[in-house]
């Protein structure tokens, strides 16, 4: 399994936000998102390729009963199913971020859920080889019905304009067995400044319509850099 980078950190997402928590994170993705704040797992994927044996002892160095599976893509690796089953049995909470496109059968405590709607489009400009491949499978309902039905579940949209709002309501209407209570909107940007512009309507928003907004805190708390 190729992997970016493995680190100790706080989780700066979602319901778990503020936990102490090892991140696992993959080399590797199907989708292209012309936001990507991990680049190097996607448009530029880097990392060692380590057997599930070798991530399981990295991981169990720490100590921390909380671990992020994340990428980039990491459904892509057939390797993830028996490293959550081995943390599993360390007795691990494991959090799975997923762009909601693949399914494994996996072990999992929280999935954590990206849907990407149109917004997260490339250009054909900026990505020709790309644009139409990202659009044609950003989206596999079948898939998101499996891991809502299947695991504890949040779903975490990316918002960078006003006008992206109402593309989250169309996609839920697809799910109306979705929790509203889970559904989190977060503020597309990689700036502290920028997030804080956008997080100021996009909470009220949030609370106007019974969503729960989701402030990207790794960045407040570090900046856009990488391990953290």
């Amino acid at each position: 399994m190729r992997i970016a980078e493995l680190y100790e950190s706080k989780q700066g997402e979602g319901f778990l936000t503020g936990a102490r928590s090892v991140f696992v994170r993959a080399a590797g993705c199907n989708l292209r998102c012309w936001f990507c704040d991990t680049p190097h797992t996607s448009w530029r994927p880097a990392g060692e390729d380590l057997s599930v044996d070798e991530i399981l002892a990295r991981v169990l160095q720490f100590e921390i009963p909380h671990v992020v599976l994340t990428g980039g893509e990491p459904m892509l690796f057939a390797e993830l199913i028996p490293l959550s089953e081995q943390l599993h049995r360390a007795g691990r909470h494991i959090t799975i971020e997923t762009a909601g496109t693949l399914y494994l059968p996996v072990r999992c405590d929280l999935m954590s859920i990206s849907p990407k709607l149109a917004n997260s489009t490339p250009s054909r400009e900026q990505a020709p080889q790309w644009a139409g491949r990202h659009e044609r499978t950003r989206h596999a309902p079948a898939v998101i019905e499996r891991l809502i039905a299947e695991f504890p579940y949040q779903l975490k949209f990316v918002i960078d304009h006003v006008e992206d709002c109402p593309a989250v309501e169309t996609y839920l209407q697809q799910f109306p067995q979705v929790q509203r209570d889970r559904v989190m909107l977060m503020p597309q940007g990689t700036d502290p400044d920028q997030l804080a512009k956008k997080s100021r309507w996009l909470a009220d928003y949030c609370r106007e319509q019974g969503l729960r907004f989701c402030p990207r805190k790794q960045i407040e708390w570090f900046g856009m850099v990488r391990g953290t």
